[in-house]
């Protein structure tokens, strides 16, 4: 792989990170690695002291636009800027991550099905409301195993119904009313491997292969327990074109991401069940942890190919064949958010300040295959590093692993998972274990792979 911090040491690419929650944290890491020289702002207040002694942190990015410069490269790693892209793109820069079209693609579960009528793909009844008690009317007049959602891409109080009579999501709606959440959406369940298909878009055309990915979001073993944001994730890259996953989901709406001038990556995520496919939601931005695994995989700089995906050109990926695995190393609170709490959240006990400990030294190859998020550095007088947690959400960091197969990928990622020490930590160990056992052997036996 090409050393940037080596050979662009001389004249290093300009970067100005705009994170909301530091979803694409790991992408930080690869980019200092490289050489270039970055800024990081991050928007949420519980997170504001992330990354201290990593990366040079800054209070307001508009400030540091002419800092970048139109030679550099601009990251947003979410959907809450306002569309703040847009006019940076007709201004002249070069930004990669979003707008304000695609932000509502996630944020809007109604219109991105509009968007899959439009394009003739399949979608599952759902509906919307604006109130609990609308919702608890419509369950009770048409009972099944809904799946109670809501308008965003943080998922802490969705729920899969598992009852015939709709008996467990009214009750859930009850959780719903305390939260204060209004508005809802209710979409029917089917049972099947649940599956995404993403790719990077430059504006007009495909960047890079594209990636299939099985996420595990129960927080515990065996899919058991509340939905997180997410445990642990199999993937890998596919250069063909023609996939049937990708041909019969991404590929049909490249018009409406050419429509809104789109630059970044895209995930659809769905059911499939025979040979049946069912897009369920959209992902505009870098997912997480997501964009570790891609991390894992990707040989080439990261700087130059996201560049390519800013200004609309095409770019030749080198990555790692086989399969990559990702495994959440998680602290308390996780997975409930200090917000959870309302106004008690004040007492909510965290995990800032713990120490982050390793049982031996780790190779450098080991050091690569460690994703920090909610952590920051300090050097002592002796020149002793310590790494520390630093958010209030418990998402610590994420351990990656490749392999030709699961299985290997398996054994590389818990391989590093086992050297880690964080007081009270906690991560699934079954990561890829349902992929090997059934979901593989499924999705070829129904055409799919």
């Amino acid at each position: 792989m090409r050393n940037l911090s080596q050979t662009n040491s001389s004249n290093p690419m300009r970067i100005l990170f705009v994170s909301g929650e530091l979803i694409g944290s790991a992408l930080i890491h690869r980019l200092i690695n490289e050489g270039c020289e970055i800024k990081l702002y991050i928007k949420h207040i519980d997170r504001a002291s992330c990354f201290e002694g990593i990366v040079e942190k800054i209070s307001d990015w508009e400030s540091e636009l002419d800092w970048v410069g139109k030679e550099g490269l601009i990251i947003f790693d979410d959907i809450i800027f306002s569309g703040a892209q847009d006019k940076l793109r007709a201004d002249g820069y070069s930004v990669v991550g979003g707008d304000s079209n695609s932000d509502k693609l996630e944020l809007d579960r109604h219109l991105f099905q509009e968007i899959l009528r439009k394009h003739n793909l399949p979608i599952l009844p759902s509906y919307d409301f604006e109130t609990r008690e609308g919702t608890e009317s419509f369950v009770k007049k048409n009972p099944g195993p809904w799946v109670l959602k809501q308008n965003s891409h943080i998922g802490r109080l969705n729920y899969v119904g598992e009852r015939n009579d709709g008996e467990d999501v009214i009750s859930m709606l009850q959780v719903y009313k305390e939260q204060e959440i209004k508005e809802i959406h209710l979409q029917k369940r089917v049972k099947g491997v649940e599956i995404g298909i993403a790719r990077y878009f430059n504006g007009t055309d495909w960047v890079g292969p594209i990636e299939i990915n099985l996420e595990h979001k129960r927080l515990f073993n065996g899919d058991i327990g509340p939905l997180t944001a997410e445990m642990g994730t199999v993937m890998w890259y596919d250069d063909n074109e023609e996939s049937a996953l990708f041909s019969a989901t991404l590929k049909k709406i490249k018009p409406c991401l050419k429509e809104i001038n789109y630059k970044g990556d895209i995930d659809i995520n769905c059911i499939v069940e025979g040979k049946d496919i069912w897009p369920l939601e959209a992902t505009t931005r870098f997912g997480t942890p997501a964009i570790a695994l891609q991390c894992e995989l990707h040989t080439s700089p990261w700087s130059e190919f996201l560049k390519a995906v800013a200004d609309g050109e095409s770019y030749n990926l080198k990555y790692n064949k086989g399969y990559g695995v990702v495994v959440a190393i998680a602290v308390p609170p996780f997975p409930f958010a200090p917000a959870f709490f309302g106004d008690s959240n004040s007492n909510v006990e965290t995990s800032q300040g713990v120490s982050i400990f390793f049982k031996e030294d780790l190779s450098a190859q080991e050091q690569k295959q460690i994703h920090l998020e909610e952590v920051s550095r300090t050097i002592d007088k002796n020149q002793i590093e310590r790494y520390y947690l630093s958010g209030k959400h418990g998402y610590a960091l994420y351990v990656t692993g490749h392999g030709k197969n699961v299985a290997e990928a398996q054994k590389s990622a818990y391989r590093v998972v086992s050297k880690i020490i964080i007081p009270r930590m906690y991560y699934r160990t079954d990561i890829g274990d349902k992929f090997i056992k059934t979901e593989h052997q499924q999705l070829i036996d129904w055409g799919w792979l």
